[in-house]
């Protein structure tokens, strides 16, 4: 009787132990579980933070200004006329070279639930009064520069001093009543390299120092406000990365393909560089996400790019099959990092509102150093220029959110 009682405890102590070690394994698994997906949220929190911070940080409380759709407006647009900007570059003056179709001039973005602020030139010019604002970067930049002085030009007084002088690769608008400088730095790669003449910078064996930013950085480290971009010279196959400075003889080179690899490590030099140099408390920075290309139409199976091209894609929520997104997320990256390192960014992501536009580039519209051969001009497709934007354009819509994010600071 007694034996039968101690094996019916063992028993059920046995069955006991063996339901909690179940248990406790099941609890464990959970828990890992659990982990796990908590982890995955918060990647996936932190891949969004760059660009939901830009929107959640924004000029309109609640307004993604990067966020909508394109609306045909030739009551309000264009914003000024392309033959009254004395600022107009030939590279952008697609009217002036022979385009008829102007309905590109017309089109206004319209972000879903607000709208967009309107450019006020008197308003920046206070908001900047005494202070340097710098574009820093490529042609992009550059284009995107000469949109702003249309803009400011069309909306103050006549009488107002203004001009614009160069010095080295520093451009510079002033307009003297406001004792304002608008300035763009020519410096495509950002870091030293072999493109950096303003004038002769077709150069297709690319080289980089991977080391070397102060002579550029020299030029604008006393801004108020910055704002860069570079991408396209990126794209080349091969580049070499220089350690050393340009020309030097004793410096070390090195060929390679990876391009997202050649950006990260000009990116990080760029970095170093704002993290010991920069002005935080003076300085508002904002880097311009990338400027998409049209060398396709809509049609990816079509053997044409933006040329005769007279309509945005309307398709929502399009993305460009050559847009390339790796190397946003390259930048975007280093912008995460500057900002666990105390240096804060406004990321204004254009990509995608402007991936929309192939119909705003100057294709055979514009000043070509080199005349079209007989062979290209039998075929425009071959020599036109679908990465810059027509003025009155696209970027002056750049310039609204611009302006929306300074004048809001």
């Amino acid at each position: 009787m007694i034996l039968g009682i101690r094996f019916k405890f063992h028993y059920i102590a046995g069955f006991f132990f063996i339901a909690l070690v179940t248990t406790a394994l099941y609890l464990t698994g959970d828990n890992g579980r659990i982990i796990k997906q908590q982890n995955i949220q918060k990647e996936h929190k932190k891949e969004q933070t760059l660009e939901e911070r830009t929107a959640q940080n924004g000029p309109i409380q609640g307004c993604d200004l990067f966020s909508g759709r394109w609306v045909f407006d030739n009551i309000t647009y264009p914003l000024y006329e392309e033959g009254q900007c004395s600022f107009m570059l030939r590279d952008y003056a697609c009217e002036k070279y022979g385009r008829k179709d102007f309905k590109y001039q017309n089109w206004r973005w319209q972000p879903h639930g607000c709208e967009l602020p309107r450019f006020n030139a008197t308003a920046l010019l206070e908001k900047i009064r005494g202070k340097k604002l710098v574009f820093v970067g490529d042609s992009l930049n550059k284009n995107q520069w000469t949109s702003m002085l249309c803009l400011i030009e069309s909306s103050i007084s006549p009488y107002t001093s203004k001009s614009v002088t160069q010095n080295g690769n520093l451009f510079t608008f002033q307009a003297t009543e406001y004792n304002a400088t608008i300035g763009f730095y020519w410096s495509p790669l950002l870091v030293e390299s072999n493109c950096d003449d303003p004038e002769t910078h077709r150069v297709r064996d690319r080289i980089f120092s991977v080391t070397s930013i102060e002579k550029h950085a020299i030029h604008w480290n006393d801004a108020d406000i910055l704002v860069f971009d570079s991408f396209m010279w990126w794209l080349e196959p091969t580049m070499r990365i220089l350690w050393g400075s340009i020309g030097s003889p004793d410096g070390i080179y090195k060929r390679v393909e990876m391009r997202l690899r050649r950006f990260e490590m000009a990116l990080n030099t760029w970095s170093n560089w704002l993290e010991i140099n920069i002005n935080r408390t003076k300085t508002k920075l904002f880097f311009m996400s990338l400027s998409p290309y049209h060398f396709y139409a809509e049609s990816w199976d079509e053997k044409k790019n933006c040329y005769n091209e007279t309509e945005p894609v309307f398709k929502e929520d399009y993305w460009g099959i050559s847009t390339e997104r790796d190397m946003m997320h390259v930048a975007e990256s280093a912008l995460e990092k500057l900002e666990t390192r105390g240096i804060k960014f406004q990321y204004l992501n254009i990509t995608h509102l402007s991936d929309y536009r192939k119909d705003a580039h100057p294709s055979i519209y514009r000043r070509f150093q080199e005349p079209p051969s007989e062979v290209q001009l039998k075929d425009p497709t071959s020599y036109s220029d679908c990465v810059h934007w027509c003025l009155p354009g696209v970027p002056d819509i750049w310039n609204q959110i611009l302006y929306s994010y300074v004048m809001n600071s």
